[in-house]
């Protein structure tokens, strides 16, 4: 059973980047598309950026265009999401999905596996 785990989350000032990555195991990672989604309370899981299978194809939320970066490293059984010009509102749980059947939008109907999440915290 495939096992994601996310790392590099934690406080941030406004402005100021952070690295996010999801270790996977228990597959092969190119056989998967992912996905990176954020959820705050009373609000619904917002797809932030999602990677094709082949890393050929990337998507990304317009709140994010332009400061986030999805990328994977297959050697490393690795997805990143390097994360520039936070602001407040990108305070969130952040939390890496795997499709294996990936229709090209970054929904979470998509995904059937989950890391737990890592806390993002922007703040002065």
């Amino acid at each position: 059973q495939l096992r994601l785990v996310e790392s590099g989350g934690g406080l941030v000032e406004p402005g100021g980047s952070l690295r996010l990555s999801c270790t996977t195991s228990g597959g092969t990672l190119d056989s998967y598309a992912y996905g990176w989604f954020r959820q705050v309370p009373g609000k619904e899981r917002e797809g932030v950026s999602c990677i094709s299978a082949s890393g050929a194809v990337t998507t990304y939320a317009d709140s994010v265009k332009g400061r986030f970066t999805i990328s994977r490293d297959n050697a490393k059984n690795t997805v990143y999401l390097q994360m520039d010009s936070l602001q407040p509102e990108d305070a969130a749980l952040y939390r890496c999905a795997a499709s294996d059947r990936w229709g090209g939008t970054c929904i979470k109907e998509f995904f059937g596996s989950w890391g737990r999440g890592i806390q993002v915290t922007v703040s002065s």
